[in-house]
């Protein structure tokens, strides 16, 4: 499928992980089938307005915090991922150096 439909389908992913949600747990609340989400988020169906507001309903989003929230990317980060950056952004830079050297320090040292 196309780019849209395959970014679509990592925001609804990456919303409904978010949330902890399973995909039958978000195609319960939705009034949708779970297969349906399952291929919604594999980017293997297009999706309709209708079906997308009632994901984005189910997600307690709106359809317009669904189009400007997260930026999709063709492999969307992780929650963890997401929550350290949010962490570092508060940071100085100098406080960011120093803390990815103790992570490149910590991963070298697993890694060996």
């Amino acid at each position: 499928m196309s780019d849209l439909t395959n970014n679509i389908g990592e925001k609804i992913r990456y919303y409904r992980k978010k949330l902890g949600f399973s995909q039958e747990e978000l195609a319960y609340r939705a009034c949708l089938h779970n297969t349906y989400i399952g291929q919604l988020e594999r980017g293997e169906k297009n999706v309709t307005v209708e079906s997308l507001a009632k994901v984005c309903e189910a997600l307690d989003i709106t359809l317009t915090e669904f189009f400007q929230g997260q930026t999709a990317t063709p492999k969307m980060l992780s929650l963890e991922i997401e929550k350290i950056i949010v962490l570092l952004e508060k940071r100085s830079k100098n406080d960011q150096g120093r803390i990815l050297n103790l992570i490149e320090s910590l991963l070298d040292w697993k890694d060996n």
